[in-house]
């Protein structure tokens, strides 16, 4: 009988330990994700935006409460691939990054596809390839040349982007030529996507098969970059890898010379359990949060005065490209300018070869007609810019002056398409 509390003292020990175990990793999986990103500390705004969508606020509460919520929450989503990334090797990591890379972008998009919001998802998708390409490319010219006369990145990499966004310029541009050929072709009713039972049903069936050829492309520039020609990455790689590594503060050099290295890698990077669960939590909250801010959107179209093509070409991309515009200009402050172009060139090649074709094939499947097919002032507006940021990173030198041309020609796109009206007139 003795023994009987002497087992139950090794029990009670044992949950103890459990317990203990499990609140160090619990606080130091939430210290390593806060800190992974100085716009975490806007994560208060999640709660909010999730009890605006769920006590039904005013529209302007719910759009940029939840607008301001997914900011932090996309950069968690990157923080926990680029540390599961990590654990599982670099053709299967590169493989993770292309997938949730961009995720906040895809569970925006299949939301407003299933909302038959197919305005919004084909702005935001421009939008997104134009501010990577404009925005955060001229914000990292202008950042890094300010105290420099000039910067150097690698050629061979910008020009194999370079060619790929030509592809996928010409992607979009062969369906609108399409469109335009047609006899007797007629226009939706805003000038977006074709009326299914017309001569417009060909646009859909061409935007699918050529969705499918892109998808392949991108497969191939994959395979690219991460095994056939990995040794013309492998310096953005290391920088990547550099940048991850790096102390965030001089105290950590102190306590570091006191440990082993193993010791530190393991306290400065979450474990696979730790990054799948911070994954999967995420997850759950970007698509609460984008449920209501599209939920939203129609209702600010009313009230605002602003049209759908501007909410979705210049302000809803600030919120899946937040963390990466963060990024890319600290780098580039770094004068790690081969770093800075594969953030922001590499985004855009994501979108326009992988997401935008992919959520051709989720409408398909959903029976939603998503097409290639923009409007002739939207294709325009893609080969002008693809045109600009080409010429601008062909030589692989950078400076401010190229920066300013970036950044005026996403001002004057912006001007544009807020006075560009959703409805065209025909």
């Amino acid at each position: 009988m003795s023994s009987l509390p002497l087992l139950g003292s090794s029990n009670d020990v044992n949950a103890q330990s459990t317990l203990s175990g499990f609140n160090y990793n619990f606080t130091k999986t939430f210290k390593l994700t806060l800190k992974s990103s100085p716009v975490n500390y806007l994560l208060f705004f999640v709660p909010l935006g999730i009890l605006a969508g769920e006590l039904d606020w005013s529209s302007n509460a719910r759009f940029w409460l939840n607008f301001f919520a997914i900011i932090p929450l996309a950069s968690i989503l990157a923080f926990a691939t680029e540390e599961i990334s990590e654990f599982v090797g670099q053709t299967a990591g590169g493989l993770l990054n292309a997938t949730f890379g961009n995720a906040v972008e895809l569970i925006v998009s299949i939301i407003a596809l299933k909302n038959n919001q197919v305005r919004i998802v084909q702005a935001s998708m421009l939008g997104s390839i134009l501010s990577n390409l404009l925005l955060v490319l001229g914000c990292c010219f202008v950042a890094g040349g300010i105290t420099r006369v000039q910067q150097t990145f690698n050629q061979t990499v910008a020009q194999t982007m370079s060619s790929l966004m030509a592809l996928a310029t010409g992607s979009l541009l062969i369906p609108a030529a399409f469109h335009a050929s047609i006899p007797g072709s007629k226009k939706g009713k805003d000038d977006t996507f074709p009326n299914p039972g017309t001569s417009d049903d060909l646009i859909l069936s061409l935007s699918r098969g050529v969705s499918i050829i892109l998808l392949v492309i991108y497969i191939f520039y994959l395979l690219f970059s991460l095994k056939t020609h990995k040794q013309l990455f492998e310096e953005t790689n290391g920088e990547i890898i550099e940048e991850q590594h790096e102390d965030l503060s001089d105290d950590n050099i102190i306590t570091n010379s006191l440990k082993s290295k193993d010791q530190i890698q393991k306290e400065k990077h979450l474990n696979v359990v730790s990054g799948l669960i911070v994954l999967l939590v995420t997850t759950i909250l970007v698509s609460l949060c984008a449920d209501y801010l599209v939920g939203s959107i129609d209702e600010i179209v009313e009230t605002s005065g602003l049209s759908k093509t501007f909410i979705g070409l210049i302000v809803i991309p600030i919120v899946g490209n937040a963390a990466e515009h963060v990024t890319a200009i600290i780098v580039a402050m770094k004068d790690k300018m081969d770093l800075a172009i594969g953030v922001a060139v590499g985004s855009s090649l994501q979108i326009a070869l992988f997401v935008t074709p992919f959520m051709v094939l989720i409408g398909w499947f959903i029976d939603v007609p998503m097409s290639l097919y923009f409007s002739t002032f939207e294709t325009a507006i893609l080969f002008v810019s693809v045109f600009i940021t080409n010429l601008v990173i062909l030589d692989g030198e950078s400076n401010w002056l190229e920066g300013a041309m970036l950044l005026s020609t996403y001002l004057i796109i912006a001007l544009a398409f807020f006075y560009y009206p959703d409805v065209a007139p025909l």
